[in-house]
């Protein structure tokens, strides 16, 4: 053997020991990833950073707030109440029920939040103006069963439930709405595109993403900085083998292309965990009424704390309309 011969053969071996360390790492980063989106229970480390992903600002004091409320919302006299989804996961769900109600609400937390958390904020304002409300928790979080997080493709069917349980608690025919934030926006606009009953009157969607695949792109990419096509197939293909369904089969701009209830889109200007660019494309997709209410310098999940007049008389005025 020449020596020009061994030294291509040498930088050959180089080449594919140096693709095969890279292909492991990329399946095992993949992994973690995949964990952290999916799993009850993720690697903690990351978990705990999760939240600063979400908020670039003063995220401490905006925390205090949202746990101050949360702890507010959960000491207020309510029933917990439990039903069975399709395939047999408990789900768990809170029941603030208003002698005076004029409307119901069905509302869906975010991912790796919980009920009180997220909505304890909006509660008072929703209670004070005659809502009955069914706070649920998502299956794969909280006290609902489940090993994994569906990024809406799951939750959808459970909000479905909800709905049909919401109506067994209230008078025949009480309007009803759907509310959700972050994933739970995702859950309930992908929960559209079913044949819902009549009085569901309308959706309120606060800073949703449109796909699981969009978001986790726009995450690895952006605030993670990696290329997101190395782990695109394996994202996939993880995803598929724990929740049972393709992660590209459904999506929130599909559904609104069938939504027959009015919706009313929210986002703030500076989220960087879910682009205000997405509620753009859910609501160029929308194909029923719909309205956008857009703040100015809100991050994710912040809309509400940001603009409170704005934000209450964007909601009263949708619930004003579809009653």
């Amino acid at each position: 053997m020449n020596k020009t011969t061994r030294n291509v053969l040498i930088g050959a071996g180089i080449a594919v020991a140096g693709a095969a360390v890279i292909g492991v790492v990329h399946h095992y980063t993949t992994k973690y990833l995949m964990k952290l989106a999916l799993n009850r229970e993720g690697p903690k480390a990351t978990v705990e950073r999760a939240e600063k992903i979400m908020s670039s600002g003063d995220l401490s004091q905006t925390l205090e707030k949202l746990m101050d409320a949360a702890k507010a919302l959960e000491e207020i006299e309510h029933e917990t109440i439990e039903i069975t989804a399709d395939d047999g996961t408990v789900l768990v769900g809170h029941w603030f029920h208003k002698e005076t109600d004029k409307r119901a609400i069905v509302a869906m937390h975010g991912w790796r939040s919980n009920w009180s958390r997220d909505f304890g904020t909006i509660a008072p304002f929703w209670l004070s103006n005659d809502c009955s409300v069914l706070f649920a928790e998502q299956r794969g979080q909280g006290n609902s069963g489940g090993e994994y997080m569906g990024f809406g493709l799951l939750e959808r069917f459970d909000c479905r439930d909800w709905v049909n349980k919401v109506n067994e608690l209230t008078e025949e025919g009480l309007p009803l709405y759907l509310a959700g934030l972050s994933m739970g926006a995702t859950t309930v606009l992908m929960t559209a595109g079913f044949a819902l009953p009549d009085n569901l009157k309308g959706i309120i969607a606060d800073c949703g993403f449109t796909s699981p695949h969009a978001i986790w792109e726009h995450v690895v990419e952006n605030n993670l900085k990696l290329p997101f096509g190395l782990y695109s197939r394996a994202a996939k293909d993880i995803f598929e083998d724990r929740v049972q369904i393709p992660s590209d089969s459904y999506s929130t701009l599909l559904s609104l292309q069938s939504c027959k209830v009015p919706v009313l889109f929210i986002h703030g200007t500076d989220d960087n965990f879910v682009p205000i660019e997405m509620t753009y494309e859910n609501y160029k997709s929308c194909v029923s009424e719909k309205h956008l209410f857009v703040v100015p310098g809100a991050e994710h999940g912040t809309s509400y704390l940001i603009d409170k007049a704005g934000y209450e008389k964007a909601v009263t005025k949708f619930f004003k309309a579809y009653d």
